[in-house]
């Protein structure tokens, strides 16, 4: 109970008081009423309390001096008047003064027009508990009064019961509740409606609920409630549990590679709950690297980020996860690699047979290692004697304080062959790094390089040049010397030396045989010197054709073999000539010419059918055209049948003589046969006929298919587009030529289509693919070229179109000609030439693009070299 209200004195008069008001009621006599009724008002401290006094009386116009008095008589004055507060508590103690309060606890307010007096509390206090007197006087002689009795006790109060608590994982820990009320209250526990008992892991006690041994299923909502039996108030508070975990760093590696100069990122896991925070400090400084510009750190990963890595970054680093359960680190060291860097590495210069060091200096972190291997191949040395050259030894020297290292390469008895660029190759876990030496290997002077070159010639008293160059490191200077005197020294004005350089010109001017002789061109450097003979010889024209026959004759034409005559080196023959009369002319000054080049077949065309021919041979060198020997009488045979065609196709299966090839077609359905113009035997070839028949060779023999034979005629052509096949089936060509005379012998060839698959188009939608669009504007643009080149035939018959006009009013014969070696006037038969008694020369000339008959001189003059 707050207050008691129970003392002898009080009860005594509360006795006498209730007594009066009974008589006075019985009596209808004049009393003071005190609203709410009850004689007891019971409320919780801290709240607001309206007591209100009314006269009960005939006329309420005789009430004066309505007031209102505490258990002590103190009058309890109105609120605009001193501020009133309790002297003494209600068992009798006195209160301290309270002074500075800007509203009174406790005051009286006329209410009701005068009529009635109300006490107000504010907020209740323990110390307000008490009884409280309301008096007044009627009549001016009759004193009327009432009391009531105010009691007061503390409502159930959450003094310390935190809504979020948050234990750790594995500790002991009390969910607080402690609760305040008076009376006292009683305190139970809940879980999801469930009553928690001290039993286990769990105890109750007065601060709260004690769990043992926290774990994470501890998580969850707790109630505790408070309850006060004697004045049926209750409470009830929920908890949230959250089970926490104290962060866990995964340990770190003990060291952390970082580049110079490049970004670098490391990520820091950690487990706990909540989610930890991550922090990075650099132990030498004690500094949150997060503050250090090149560093970030994101603090909900734990990812460190660096990015540029500079070599002061070389330290050790402690990664930190916090929470609210707790602190972990774990530490690791960085070491940042320095790339490495080739401080030196110089060329040498090393005479042969010498030792060469190559040496190459490094730096790095850590200190790289060297290796070296020659310019532009991939195979390194390895440290030590080489095992495929054990003239070569790699050294190789760390120093771990200074972080350098040097690479000695040492190539004992040097040869010209250890010339050339070297890579230092300097190598560590940052990078690799590459530099470029050379050794230059000095030798003496030499002239391996001339040594096959053949005799200077010349002839007629032309200027020679002999021509000197020495290979030799340093370079050489060069000498002449002429039956072992100095060139210089012999003052004679038709020798001359010319210096280019490197080069030593001797330009001798022959004007008698005793130029014809031998030059000696010496060099010298310091390791040495050297000589080489040169000669100078003259020139003169070819020997004889030794031998010259006919291979194969034709009507109009004659193949020989030709035997040439032999030659010195250096003086090759560059043409082989030929004359040719018919036998019954006796003067070879109104003979036909014709000149080869001496890799070409030695074809005469132009002849006469039935007629005998007299021919003879020269060779020509750039000297002149030799002596005409080797004289051949042979005559064609008569008109015939055109020669047998050629087909122009690579069979992919050469079968047995009597056999037709096999060639394949890349396509299924189509072929285009292609084949040489053949000789037509004095008759021009007026057409070719191509037969093919679908069948098959069943045990070497051709079996056709009945009625599936196609046959053609083509005019004048070259080729023949065969459409219409059948895929991967077997064809069996026949070509024939044929003119005035008739069929040639046929070509056979022996056709596989393919299997089909290159005429089979799929469509898998209606829009144009980029390679129709590309053939639509090729064709559009083709088109509008031919609309250009038939317009400039029409106006002024150029273009492609207008030559192609004149070429197809020249005769067939004329057009197959032109495909041999020759010209028109070199194919005319004997009539052709001027009447019988006119002497008429003839020459041939070689213009660089053909061979051309001329009249004039037999002299071989501009021939074919």
């Amino acid at each position: 109970m707050a207050s008691g209200v129970k003392l002898n004195s009080v009860s005594t008069t509360i006795f006498c008081w209730i007594t009066i008001l009974g008589l006075a009621q019985c009596q209808k006599i004049p009393s003071l009423q005190i609203l709410p009724a009850a004689s007891v008002q019971r409320k919780p401290v801290g709240a607001s309390l309206l007591l209100t006094c009314r006269p009960d009386v005939p006329d309420s116009t005789l009430i004066s001096d309505l007031r209102w008095s505490d258990n002590r008589n103190m009058t309890i004055p109105p609120k605009a008047t001193k501020h009133y507060y309790p002297q003494y508590d209600s068992k009798g103690r006195k209160l301290p003064a309270k002074a500075g309060q800007s509203s009174p606890p406790i005051y009286t307010e006329s209410i009701a027009s005068g009529q009635a007096l109300a006490l107000i509390f504010n907020s209740l206090q323990e110390s307000m508990a008490g009884v409280y007197y309301c008096a007044a006087s009627y009549s001016v002689t009759e004193q009327l009064g009432a009391f009531v009795a105010v009691e007061t006790y503390a409502a159930i109060t959450w003094k310390n019961a935190p809504e979020d608590q948050r234990p750790i994982l594995g500790e002991d820990y009390i969910v607080r509740c402690e609760v305040t009320a008076n009376p006292p209250a009683t305190v139970d526990w809940l879980r999801d409606g469930d009553s928690i008992r001290s039993v286990g892991r769990y105890v109750i006690e007065n601060r709260g609920l004690l769990i043992k041994n926290v774990s994470e299923s501890d998580d969850g909502l707790y109630t505790c409630r408070a309850a006060v039996i004697m004045t049926g108030e209750l409470a009830k508070r929920v908890i949230r549990v959250e089970v926490q975990i104290k962060p866990e760093v995964q340990k770190l590696p003990p060291t952390l590679d970082a580049v110079e100069d490049q970004s670098f990122s490391f990520l820091c896991n950690a487990t706990g709950k909540p989610v930890p925070e991550f922090q990075w400090i650099k132990k030498s400084t004690q500094q949150n690297v997060a503050d250090i510009d090149r560093f970030s750190v994101n603090p909900l990963t734990g990812q460190l980020d660096i990015s540029r890595v500079d070599k002061d970054d070389h330290d050790t680093y402690t990664c930190v996860a916090k929470n609210a359960a707790g602190i972990s680190e774990s530490t690791t060291k960085l070491n940042v690699l320095i790339r490495p860097k080739i401080v030196e590495f110089m060329n040498i210069t090393v005479s042969e047979h010498k030792e060469a060091v190559l040496a190459c200096r490094a730096f790095g972190r850590p200190p790289p290692e060297i290796t070296f291997r020659r310019f532009g191949t991939t195979e390194e040395y390895s440290v030590g004697l080489q095992v495929s050259d054990d003239r070569i030894v790699l050294d190789m020297d760390t120093n771990t304080e200074t972080s350098e290292t040097i690479g000695t390469l040492r190539i004992s008895k040097l040869t010209r062959t250890d010339d050339g660029l070297y890579d230092c190759i300097a190598r560590n876990p940052g990078d690799v790094a590459y530099k470029v030496g050379h050794i230059t290997v000095e030798y003496k002077p030499n002239f391996d390089h001339l040594k096959l070159l053949p005799p200077v010639f010349t002839w007629e008293q032309r200027t020679a040049n002999l021509s000197c160059f020495a290979q030799a490191i340093p370079n050489a200077t060069i000498e002449w010397r002429w039956n072992d005197r100095r060139v210089v020294d012999l003052s004679d004005s038709n020798m001359e030396v010319q210096n280019h350089g490197l080069r030593s010109d001797l330009i001798i001017k022959p004007l008698d045989h005793r130029y014809y002789s031998s030059y000696k061109c010496v060099a010298t450097n310091k390791v040495g010197d050297a000589s080489h003979i040169m000669e100078l010889r003259e020139a003169r024209i070819p020997d004889a054709i030794v031998q010259a026959k006919p291979r194969s004759v034709s009507a109009t034409s004659m193949t020989f073999d030709i035997i040439p005559p032999a030659v010195e080196k250096g003086l090759p023959i560059t043409a082989i000539s030929v004359q040719y009369k018919e036998e019954f002319n006796p003067d070879w000054n109104i003979a036909m010419n014709r000149t080869w080049s001496p890799d070409s077949p030695y074809i005469v065309e132009g002849l006469r059918p039935q007629t005998s021919y007299n021919f003879r041979f020269a060779a020509r060198n750039v000297v002149g055209l030799g002596q005409w020997m080797a004289y051949v009488t042979h005559s064609t045979p008569k008109r015939s049948e055109p020669e047998t065609p050629k087909t122009l196709h690579t069979p992919i299966q050469e079968e047995d003589e009597e056999d037709d090839a096999i060639v394949a077609s890349p396509y299924a359905d189509h072929f285009e046969l292609r084949w040489n113009v053949p000789v037509d035997n004095g008759e021009p070839i007026s057409f070719y006929r191509v037969k093919y028949c679908p069948g098959s060779k069943i045990n070497g023999v051709w079996t056709e298919l009945e009625g599936a034979c196609i046959e053609e005629d083509i005019p004048i052509a070259t080729h023949y587009e065969m459409r219409d096949l059948q895929a991967d089936t077997y064809y069996r060509i026949e070509l024939m030529a044929h003119n005035a005379i008739g069929f040639s012998k046929p070509a056979h060839l022996l056709l596989k289509t393919a299997r089909g698959i290159d005429v089979v188009l799929r469509v898998d939608e209606h829009a144009l693919s980029s390679a129709a669009v590309i053939g639509i504007v090729v064709g559009c643009v083709l088109l509008l070229l031919l609309v250009i080149d038939i317009l400039c035939c029409l106006i002024g018959n150029l273009g492609l179109l207008a030559t192609m006009c004149r070429r197809t009013k020249r005769s067939p014969s004329e057009l197959g000609d032109e495909e041999k070696l020759g010209r028109d006037d070199e194919k005319q038969p004997l009539n052709s030439l001027p009447e019988a008694g006119v002497k008429t020369n003839m020459s041939v000339e070689f213009d660089g693009r053909g061979v051309q008959t001329r009249s004039g001189e037999i002299i071989g003059k501009n021939s074919a070299v």
